[in-house]
């Protein structure tokens, strides 16, 4: 195998010396525009590639952030992902994607490759609370984002993220103001969906004339909300919720699908309501309600608050963001 092409390979094809050719790298203002092209010329010819690991650890910073997600099937994560590498190239920074598919142990070596890698900072959309290590690892200095949801404020990393507590609330709001009285919280992992949860059940109680349940899922998925779904229209009428509030858009779509399959009517039998309004909310059998998740806005968020945190006296901060209410024929007949 070819070795790889190196600074002294480009020096001797150009006629220049080693100095010149790292000029041209990293102080073009310092050298002559012909040389210039003499050592862009045999760059090209020869195929170099520079070390940008090496150019970072000389400059003592990077352009690069690592990135890990959830899930990259989950249309919000792949949304959120493609909104963060927008607002990283507007700041110069070029974006690394894991997905760490709700496993510990990949999650676990995207975090060790990008440290290894020396990125400039990480974003993070953590399965659980912030390991030992990762608190180690941003004790050292490296830049850390948590992109989470309300309940996983600590004070030890910058958050952003949507404020999962009002979005539940105000899903509760309008179902309630729909009419519904019995209402059921469609979710899970417990850890992922509290604060949608929280939100929920907080409103309802201060009512005092809702009754409102929970329904746990293993994943947010639709082939889980179509689970729920026959599990809800296998019971009695009197039995089941009037609406749903599902916590992301993949279980409600799921659910819906499988009530309307076997009957019942969406939403004159059962409301049916989502979380973050991707893509498939507008184009489902029955045009769902949902909570829209401000995505460039968190992503924008993100990029500011991983710069932020090499700044000197930086504070760590949580900044959550405004959930919007989505109404559309899953909930209004």
């Amino acid at each position: 195998m070819p070795r790889p092409v190196g600074l002294k390979h480009v020096a001797d094809r150009a006629g220049v010396s080693i100095g010149t050719v790292s000029n041209v790298l990293n102080r073009p203002d310092h050298v002559a525009p012909d040389t210039m092209v003499r050592v862009r010329t045999a760059m090209d010819q020869l195929g170099y590639v520079p070390n940008e690991l090496a150019r970072q650890l000389k400059r003592g910073g990077g352009t690069t952030l690592g990135m890990v997600v959830l899930n990259l099937v989950n249309p919000f994560f792949a949304e959120l992902a493609h909104a963060c590498q927008v607002a990283a190239e507007a700041a110069g920074l070029t974006v690394i994607l894991g997905s760490s598919d709700q496993e510990s142990e990949r999650e676990e070596r995207y975090i060790s490759l990008f440290e290894r890698q020396r990125v400039e900072g990480m974003l993070l959309a953590l399965q659980d609370v912030p390991t030992t290590r990762l608190q180690l690892l941003h004790q050292r200095g490296m830049p850390i984002v948590v992109l989470g949801r309300s309940g996983m404020e600590s004070g030890d990393f910058c958050l952003t993220g949507l404020d999962g507590y009002r979005a539940g609330a105000l899903a509760a709001q309008h179902l309630v103001e729909s009419g519904h009285r019995r209402i059921t919280f469609l979710g899970g992992p417990t850890n992922q969906v509290s604060d949608r949860w929280s939100g929920l059940e907080s409103y309802c109680d201060k009512l005092g004339e809702v009754q409102v349940d929970r329904l746990n899922t293993l994943d947010q998925t639709i082939l889980e909300g179509r689970r729920a779904g026959s599990e809800i229209a296998a019971r009695p009428p009197s039995e089941r919720p009037d609406a749903v509030f599902a916590a992301n858009d993949q279980l409600a779509i799921g659910l819906q699908q499988s009530v309307l399959e076997l009957g019942l009517r969406v939403p004159g039998d059962i409301a049916v309501m989502g979380c973050d309004d991707i893509a498939q909310a507008q184009t489902s059998s029955v045009p769902l309600t949902t909570i829209r998740q401000p995505v460039s806005a968190i992503a924008a968020e993100a990029i500011r608050l991983v710069r932020a945190e090499r700044e000197p006296g930086h504070v760590h901060s949580t900044s959550l963001l405004a959930p919007e209410l989505v109404v559309r024929h899953s909930t209004v007949q």
